[in-house]
C-alpha cells in the first residue's frame, strides 16, 4: 500500500475516504467545474449553504444583486408613470378643447325650449372650418361688441380663481357666457331676411319659415325689419325670440346687426347635462329646405 504524507508530492487523500480507495462518482478525485446543469456538474460557487463544506454561503450573484437595487425605485416608477398618464389626459384635453370640442353653459332663456338656462352643451369646432355653416345651425360665438351687458361676479380667493381659469384653459370646466353667446343662424351671407312684424312669419329669400323650435307662445318676430345679410357674416336669432337680444336688435350696431363668421366659435351638437337633459341638436333642415340660395 502506498502511503500518501501531506509534505510529500501527489494528492492528499479527501478525510471522507481511506487513502487507498478508488475514485468514484460519489467521492470524485476532483470537483468539474464551469457546469450549469445540477449534479456532479454543478458549479462550486452556485451550491446551496446545505451542499458545501462547512456551510459556506454562496456568494451573491451580480443578477440578484441588480434585483436588490431595482427594489427601491419601485414608488418613483410608479409615481413617474402616473405623472406621464396626467400630463398625457392633460394635454389631450386641451388639444380637444382647441381644435375640436369645447363645452360651453346657456346662462340664459333666449334659447328655450331647446337650451335652457344651465344646460351644459358641446360644441363642435370643426365648423366652421372642415364643414361650411348652415342655415338653422345652433352657434356659440364671441360678442361682436355691445350685445352683452357687463356681468359682476362675485369675488373669488386667488387660488380659486386660478384653479378655475387654468381647468376652463384645458377644457376640463366648461366655458362660462362671459364673453360668448348662443343663437340659431337664420341667414347667411347675401341672403335677406325679413319680417312685417306681430304675427308675421320670418322670411329669408321671399320664403316664409315654419318654425318648429320657436318657445311655446313665442311669435317670429314683435319687429319689423328687412335686412341683407353682409359678406362674410350671419343672421342669427334666439328661438325664445320676445327675451332674446338677437340681430334684430342690434341694427344700429356695427355690421348692423349681422355677426362676422369669424367671431364663431363653432356649432353646438349636444346637451350633455342635466343628465335628464341629454339631447342630440339636429339642424331642423326641413325648416330651410325651400329656401333658394342667395342671388
Amino acid at each position: 500500500m502506498t502511503e500518501f504524507r501531506s509534505d510529500g508530492p501527489g494528492p492528499t487523500p479527501s478525510s471522507g475516504r481511506p487513502a487507498d480507495a478508488p475514485p468514484t462518482a460519489a467521492h470524485p478525485l476532483w470537483t468539474p467545474t464551469g457546469a450549469h446543469g445540477g449534479g456532479s456538474g454543478q458549479d462550486w460557487a452556485s451550491r446551496s449553504r446545505d451542499e458545501r463544506p462547512g456551510g459556506e454561503a454562496a456568494p451573491v450573484s451580480h443578477r440578484d444583486r441588480n434585483a436588490v437595487r431595482r427594489r427601491p425605485s419601485t414608488a418613483w416608477s410608479w409615481v413617474r408613470e402616473t405623472a406621464i398618464i396626467l400630463v398625457s389626459a392633460l394635454v389631450l384635453s386641451l388639444v380637444v378643447k382647441t381644435f375640436l370640442v369645447q363645452a360651453f353653459f346657456i346662462p340664459s332663456q333666449s334659447m328655450e325650449q331647446t337650451l335652457v338656462e344651465n344646460d351644459r352643451i358641446l360644441v363642435s369646432k370643426l365648423t366652421p372650418g372642415p364643414f361650411d355653416l348652415r342655415r338653422g345651425d345652433i352657434v356659440v360665438f364671441k360678442d361682436p361688441g355691445g350685445w352683452l351687458q357687463p356681468v359682476i361676479e362675485e369675488p373669488k380667493g386667488a387660488m380659486a380663481e386660478a384653479v378655475n381659469e387654468g381647468l376652463t384653459f384645458i377644457g376640463l370646466l366648461p366655458q362660462d357666457a362671459g364673453e360668448h353667446l348662443v343663437k340659431r343662424i337664420i341667414g347667411l351671407p347675401g341672403d335677406r331676411v325679413a319680417s312685417a312684424g306681430p304675427g308675421e312669419p320670418i322670411t329669408v329669400n321671399g320664403v316664409p319659415l315654419d318654425e318648429p323650435y320657436l318657445a311655446p307662445g313665442s311669435q317670429p318676430s314683435e319687429m319689423q325689419f328687412d335686412v341683407v345679410v353682409p359678406e362674410n357674416s350671419l343672421w342669427l336669432m334666439g328661438d325664445n325670440r320676445q327675451q332674446s337680444a338677437d340681430s334684430r336688435r342690434h341694427q344700429g350696431s356695427a355690421g348692423g346687426g349681422s355677426v362676422p363668421v369669424a367671431n364663431v366659435v363653432g356649432v353646438a351638437f349636444v346637451t350633455v347635462w342635466p343628465v335628464d337633459r341629454f339631447t342630440l341638436l339636429k339642424n331642423p333642415s326641413a325648416t330651410f329646405a325651400d329656401v333658394p340660395d342667395a342671388g
